[in-house]
């Protein structure tokens, strides 16, 4: 049973692009679907968690806006964060999921009981990946992921 679903952002719960004003302000685009998916896990008892490789104050305020309180915002190497939540919450493994699209979130998929992969991510990460969602990063992925889980866990 998934019992914490972890997740990268930029790729996976947005699209991957970012705009960025004149003055350095940054602004993403998030998919309302994706963050009712967030909230499904949440209500069914699921601890959801964000470990992004880039720092973003639209990830923390994402996060506040969906009460995910285990916020990881701007790290090289997410694996340690993620094997540090599962240690915190006394899971092993097996009941965690991690949804990423790229490099970086390899470690993290190949470690996690269900690795998920969005579906425009990368090669390495299709390859690596337990289960792939039907949907891009940031186009309902998440959603889907949050479907599949919820699925998984009522079987």
């Amino acid at each position: 049973m998934i019992r914490l679903v972890a997740m990268d952002i930029d790729g996976t719960l947005t699209d991957g692009g970012f705009y960025m004003d004149g003055s350095g302000n940054e602004f993403k685009r998030f998919d309302v679907r994706d963050g009712y998916g967030i909230v499904m896990l949440k209500k069914s008892g699921i601890e959801v968690a964000f470990i992004s490789g880039r720092g973003s104050s639209a990830t923390d305020a994402r996060a506040r806006d969906l009460g995910v309180q285990r916020v990881v915002n701007g790290t090289k190497d997410k694996l340690p964060h993620l094997v540090a939540m599962a240690g915190e919450l006394g899971l092993d493994a097996s009941e965690i999921a991690f949804i990423g699209d790229d490099i970086p979130d390899l470690t993290c998929i190949e470690w996690a009981g269900l690795g998920i992969a969005v579906a425009d991510a990368t090669d390495e990460v299709l390859s690596a990946a337990d289960w792939v969602s039907p949907k891009d990063g940031g186009r309902g992925a998440v959603r889907a992921a949050a479907e599949h889980i919820l699925w998984l866990n009522a079987q």
